[in-house]
């Protein structure tokens, strides 16, 4: 027998457990591939078919159905030979020959060293995900048997294809929940990307096995006995392989060294279901003391990839720190296969429509952040976010369950409720406390978003958010308010210079406008206005050419009226936090748009200088919105004196958006608060309330 089909009656031994009907589809599938590839050499110089029958054992391996395997054994044959879709759809069915086409596209790509077409590429890539996962189960196949055999390629580009694998399909792998594809593919582009290191730690790891096996067996032995004194059957306790890669990030990211990584030890108990689960971390607590704060509930609520598992870590014999995970053998599949478990396990419907449930919200969250990015590198950018998910678990007040990467924010937390939510957040409540929107989520909170319609997002959540889809929602309505807001400041700022001039009911009709176009040969009207709001073009220069005067003098501007609401192109300076009825002057800075400054703002002499526009500012008559102030006070370091003054500005019904604290040296600190008030006079009356308490020294406005 020719090694061909050696490979292939190797293959069908492992596909057995399908109906007979799906052995045979799948052997005329290796046929047909057979000849289709015949005269073809990969660049290993091995016949190309044994390609596709190593793809289709990694897939066999899982318990794929048997489409999955006949599209892996044809993935190539419409790229790389002249058979086309057509055939595929008769010889197959049409489900066979999508998922050929859909993987043919993805192969397709080679990704340029441009970073918009490798975006682009990876794009489509996540992009047939949602039309069928097993697209990209094929996918992860191919590469990973690409990636065992890269020694044939040029150093060059087998450095791109591992740093492409580690950056893109070892995320999707762990995401998809598929452990030991996300495991191989990181250690074979870990040894091809650096292998003098992979080498180093790998001899290490080899000579520390000896030391090591001892305490293993030890600690095995003595989990084994446990289990067994408290009457539970353990199917298997082994001790985890430490993985290259694996050791190689935690040392780098906790700057440890080998030793330290090498002296936790870690175990896997399996048992036969989740009662069982709790009952042996019970008995392995009472075997080792637990390390408090170090355990996890992965069953009660499980990862976004849909891994359960309870984890926990003991101080061992002679103090040595132990790593335990305990799960059932279901879920020690899942974690294993993930979403290729869905074929394995069709019989536990719940399981699998609960995984199914959790990609699909995913796929659902990638295609929200296609659909709100501007071009395919946001799109890459927002999505790549959420592929390394360090998780974070907190509460609605309702006490519903949402899951953020590690990081996430209060916003974050409000576009993972709904799109509105976020769009109008106001401000935020972490267990029943006022809040910064930019604080960073830790497990258990319960997170309340107070909204508003008024509310807009802020180009600054940019600078803080972690999650694609609130990144990729705030930069989209950015994007369409951006034109909007520069057109209207422009035509306020052009009406009232008119005015300044002397006209009194200004309309910009149809004749200026035409005027106005031939004297600026820009696109549109609305252009011309966009320019003027964005300080691109001087308003008074405009307004003087369209009536014909002459522009050797220059009148000031009768004061604009500031209405309060801030917009895109609108904003009050944090320097000095100008409210109502502060005197005002107005910096029209070229692509900014116009900023509100108190007139004592010390800012504004280095601020103010060509091309940068200065316009005097008038406030509107009683005026409902609120604004940001910032209030510094000087307090001693004694307990509680922190939320004394919060309850104090909460007393006022006032809102607090910020607070920080800066130590000055043990005995005192000056705690920064960012507040929402109407006007200076409750301002006033807060700091006032402030000053009364014991533990202040001093309170002014910043």
């Amino acid at each position: 027998m020719n090694p061909i089909d050696a490979q292939y009656q190797a293959l069908a031994l492992s596909f057995s457990y399908l109906p007979r009907d799906g052995q045979d589809k799948i052997h005329r599938a290796f046929l047909l591939a057979k000849e289709a590839h015949a005269p073809q050499i990969r660049s290993s110089g091995e016949p190309y078919i044994s390609h596709p029958l190593t793809v289709a054992q990694i897939l066999a391996d899982m318990k794929m159905d048997a489409d999955t395997l006949c599209a892996a054994l044809l993935h190539d044959v419409l790229e790389d030979t002249p058979i086309q879709k057509q055939c595929l759809q008769k010889a197959f069915g049409s489900e066979v020959a999508e998922l050929v086409d859909g993987v043919s596209k993805l192969t397709q790509m080679e990704f340029a060293t441009k970073a918009e077409a490798q975006a682009e590429n990876f794009r489509k890539m996540l992009l047939a995900m949602t039309r069928d996962i097993r697209v990209i189960l094929v996918k992860l196949a191919d590469r990973w048997h690409n990636m065992q055999t890269l020694h044939s390629l040029a150093a060059a580009k087998q450095a791109r294809i591992a740093t492409e694998t580690l950056e893109i399909y070892a995320p999707i792998a762990n995401r998809l929940g598929m452990h030991h594809v996300r495991i191989n593919l990181e250690e074979l582009a870990f040894a091809a990307i650096y292998p003098l290191r992979y080498r180093v730690l790998h001899e290490a790891v080899f000579e520390a096995r000896d030391m090591r096996l001892v305490i293993l067996q030890h600690i095995e032995q003595a989990i084994g006995k446990q289990l067994e004194h408290y009457g539970i059957p353990a199917s298997s306790v082994i001790g985890r392989q430490k993985h290259l890669y694996s050791i190689y990030q935690k040392m780098r990211r906790k700057h440890l060294s080998f030793s330290e990584i090498m002296d936790i030890y870690g175990f896997r108990i399996v048992v036969k279901d989740i009662d069982t689960c709790y009952r042996a971390l019970g008995a392995v607590h009472n075997l080792f003391k637990p390390v408090p704060g170090k355990f996890k509930d992965y069953i009660a609520i499980p990862k976004a990839n849909s891994y359960q598992s309870l984890h926990t870590i003991l101080f061992g014999p002679q103090g040595v720190p132990i790593e335990i995970q305990i799960r059932s053998a279901e879920m020690n599949n899942y974690a294993e296969y993930g979403i290729a478990a869905h074929w394995l396990y069709k019989e536990n419907e719940e399981r699998v429509n609960i995984t199914q449930l959790k990609v699909s919200q995913w796929l659902r969250t990638v295609i929200e952040m296609q659909q709100a990015s501007g071009n395919s590198q946001e799109f890459i950018e927002s999505v790549k976010i959420d592929l390394f998910p360090d998780e974070v678990y907190v509460f609605t007040p309702k006490g519903r369950i949402l899951e953020l990467p590690g990081g996430a924010t209060p916003i974050d937390f409000a576009y993972s409720v709904h799109t509105d939510v976020g769009d109008h957040c106001l401000n935020v409540r972490i267990n029943r406390r006022p809040a910064a929107l930019s604080a960073r989520l830790i497990n258990g909170q319960t997170v309340e978003i107070l909204t508003s319609m008024d509310a807009t997002p802020k180009p600054e959540w940019l600078n803080f958010v972690v999650t694609g889809r609130a990144r990729s929602r705030i930069r989209q309505y950015l994007k369409e308010n951006h034109q909007d807001a520069s057109i209207a400041l422009g035509k306020q700022l052009l009406l009232n210079a008119l005015i300044t001039l002397g006209e009194n009911n200004p309309n910009l009709n149809d004749h200026q406008q035409r005027k106005l176009l031939k004297l600026y040969p820009l696109s549109s009207f609305d252009a011309l206005l966009a320019n003027i709001g964005l300080g691109h073009l001087a308003p008074m220069e405009v307004a003087q050419r369209l009536l014909g005067q002459s522009s050797l003098y220059s009148p000031s501007l009768i004061p604009l009226t500031i209405k309060g609401t801030e917009g895109m192109l609108m904003k009050f300076s944090l320097c000095c936090h100008p409210i109502p009825p502060d005197n005002i002057i107005g910096l029209l800075i070229p692509g900014e748009g116009l900023r509100i400054h108190r007139e004592t703002c010390s800012e504004i002499t280095s601020l103010a200088r060509p091309p940068v526009q200065k316009l005097a500012l008038t406030w509107q008559d009683q005026l409902e919105d609120q604004f940001k102030a910032l209030i510094q006070v000087d307090v001693e370091n004694k307990q509680g004196v922190l939320a004394r003054l919060t309850n104090a500005i909460s007393a006022t019904a006032t809102n607090i958006i910020d607070i920080k604290v800066i130590v000055d040296d043990g005995v005192f600190s000056t705690v920064q608060l960012l507040i929402l008030v109407k006007n200076t006079p409750q301002l006033t009356r807060i700091i006032e309330r402030l000053t009364m308490i014991p533990a202040v020294l001093k309170a002014i406005r910043g």
